[in-house]
């Protein structure tokens, strides 16, 4: 063994080892000269490079949804002077728990099967290939109370947490609960989980009065659980509705506050009461803003806790997180797989204690036995073979997501706030008020594929054969709206697949390419994978004049576009377009900006301009209708 003096001098040998001495020092103005050269080269105005107006950093800045400017670059100089503690530690940003490295995170998976012997064999199946904890949902279409034994049979109670999502059956789920654990002679001390009671919540969902009173009741019920949780926030509700992340987590602390108020109110102390409440956010695959979020949000709650009188050692966020519903698709669901196991990867490294990744086919129906399997599997191979579980705070000393987490948890709690002024999440219609821009920024965002969403608004595959499966539960309707981002684009794939089955034609856009192959292939390409996401085929024509309308005629479609470079259509897009229009074409879209010939092209006929940030929602709409119609006449 090194003796102390010896080893107190390895380690000061190492802190005066300097690892980049081969290399010359970089300063930061030395890459933003680096980077204006570059953007000169691609045609960056000079004035947009002046460093009084922010320079290649503000040219190459994006923002998020709450409004926070990404920069292209982040370095010590950009370190929030907040600290971040240490794990286990207010203000908790690194961790809830200082033994996260040791236990890594609760692989929780959702069963929500109206057959229970079928859910109870799903149960078993997870539970012997890696999942460490069962999420039930009860309710009308999903698991019936009554049946809770059936579903849990052969399920050891004392190792795996079980987590009720019961809506308004919360209070007879966990009474039938917390029977099985009297009947099965589980200990107290042993159990563990939540009975998910959420009343504002499920008030957010349904539109109904919430009753607060529920979360005292269902805590009284489990006096005797010293680790069972009573009451779930589910921010996922929100996520749901379009809001940011910032939104997310300040009305994820209004809801934690009214529960406070309501357990406090009942007996309990403040830590006692935070010691009942667990956390439910969404995870995306943006896995950065994911990342960010769980841990802006713990740092949200800590000052919560310390606002409140509570001991900073009750002040951590116990924390689910699951894979955003809102980001799935139905058409080629397979890519869900990739959007999940991204999600994953920012809840695992974002800190979050328990993870659930939802089935690839789970916005189509109930999954099946391989999308559980592969769901699970994500999880394993993350925690397992990637070592994620074996790691503190993995984002830590990141600047880029230090600096995020900071400002996001400033965003977060100048909103929190504003609620808590305008009475608090179970004001409905505040908080639907401040979700609001953002939901109506993200739809304009999907609709001119700004958002692209792979395999729907991006490269759809026109052939795939669709998948079949049970319908799943139905949610509650006449609260929030509930968002899918992809669900107006695949809705138009929808009414063009119904187009096809009556007809046995698919519905048909005619791609007009002028000139040689090379000048039109790009935008014939880019038209072409547009109308594909609004499940129209395109029909290529060639040729001069002559050749472009017999080869329209003899398509079948009504609806036209011509492909080429902005040097042909100077002289020869007018002709091509005033001969569709006398063909018949009831819509005639040109691949391209507008630019000087708008007039022109308007006098020829062209109806409409394709280029990258149109809005790809509205030409599909309005394409698929001309066709259909015309179809149907």
């Amino acid at each position: 063994m090194t003796a102390p003096s010896e080893h107190l001098d390895h380690h000061d040998h190492l802190d005066h080892l300097d690892l980049a001495a081969d290399f010359p020092p970089a300063s930061r103005d030395q890459w933003r000269d680096l980077v204006a050269g570059v953007l000169r080269k691609s045609g960056t105005p000079e004035a947009e490079l002046d460093a009084a107006l922010g320079g290649p950093e503000q040219v190459l800045a994006s923002r998020t949804y709450d409004g926070i400017s990404i920069a292209p670059l982040y370095t010590r100089e950009d370190a929030p002077a907040v600290g971040t503690g240490l794990p286990g530690q207010s203000p908790f940003v690194r961790g809830a728990t200082d033994d996260d490295n040791v236990l890594g995170w609760d692989v929780r998976q959702r069963h929500a099967t109206h057959d229970p012997q079928r859910t109870n064999r799903a149960i078993l199946t997870d539970l012997e290939n890696g999942v460490t904890s069962v999420w039930l949902s009860i309710g009308d279409g999903a698991i019936a109370v009554a049946d809770l034994p059936i579903v849990l049979n052969d399920v050891y109670l004392d190792l795996a947490p079980i987590a009720l999502d019961a809506g308004p059956e919360t209070e007879p789920a966990a009474q039938a609960l917390l029977s099985l654990f009297a009947q099965r002679q589980v200990p107290a001390e042993d159990v563990l989980g939540t009975l998910g009671a959420d009343p504002i919540g499920y008030a957010a969902r349904s539109g109904t009065a919430a009753d607060l009173d529920l979360v005292a009741r269902v805590t009284a019920l489990a006096a005797a659980y010293p680790q069972l949780r009573s009451a779930t926030v589910d921010a996922s509700v929100y996520h749901d509705s379009g809001a940011s992340d910032s939104d997310e987590i300040a009305i994820a602390a209004s809801v934690g506050v009214s529960y406070l108020r309501v357990l406090t109110a009942a007996g309990l102390s403040v830590d006692d009461a935070l010691d009942r409440l667990e956390f439910r956010y969404a995870v995306t695959d943006d896995q950065f803003n994911s990342i960010a979020k769980l841990r802006a949000a713990r740092r949200i709650w800590d000052r919560v806790g310390e606002l409140s009188g509570a001991t900073p050692s009750h002040r951590g966020q116990l924390q689910h997180a699951v894979t955003s519903a809102a980001m799935l698709t139905q058409r080629d669901p397979a890519v869900n797989m990739l959007r999940a196991t991204i999600g994953c990867f920012a809840a695992a490294v974002g800190g979050a204690r328990s993870i659930t990744v939802a089935p690839y086919d789970a916005a189509i129906g109930l999954p099946d036995d391989l999308a559980r399997r592969i769901a699970r599997n994500t999880q394993s191979v993350l925690h397992d073979e990637s070592s994620l579980g074996r790691v503190t705070d993995p984002a830590g000393g990141s600047w880029y997501v230090e600096s995020l987490t900071d400002a996001l948890a400033e965003t977060a709690w100048q909103k929190f706030t504003a609620l808590e002024r305008d009475g608090g999440a179970a004001n409905l219609a505040a908080v639907d008020a401040l979700i609001a821009p953002t939901r109506a920024e993200r739809a304009l965002n999907i609709a001119h594929r700004r958002d692209p969403i792979t395999g729907v608004s991006e490269f759809p595959a026109l052939q795939e054969e669709l998948l079949a499966r049970e319908p799943a539960a139905p949610a509650p309707a006449g609260g929030l709206p509930v968002l899918r981002y992809a669900a107006e684009f695949e809705a138009l794939r929808d009414r063009a697949d119904a187009a096809l089955a009556a007809s046995g034609v698919r519905p048909k856009v005619f791609l007009a390419a002028l000139g040689p192959v090379a000048a039109h292939s790009g935008r014939a390409g880019f038209a072409g994978n547009l109308f594909a996401a609004g499940g129209l085929e395109s029909v290529v024509g060639t040729g001069e004049v002559d050749d472009l309308v017999a080869a329209f005629r003899d398509s079948g479609a009504t609806v036209a576009c011509l492909c080429s470079s902005d040097r042909l259509y100077a002289d020869g897009a007018a002709p091509v377009a005033s001969a569709l229009k006398a063909a018949g074409a009831t819509r005639l879209w040109l691949a391209g900006q507008p630019g000087e010939r708008a007039e022109s092209d308007a006098a020829a006929g062209v109806d409409g301009y394709l280029f990258a940030g149109c809005n790809a929602l509205d030409v599909l709409t309005t394409s698929l209708e001309l066709t259909l119609h015309e179809g149907a006449s």
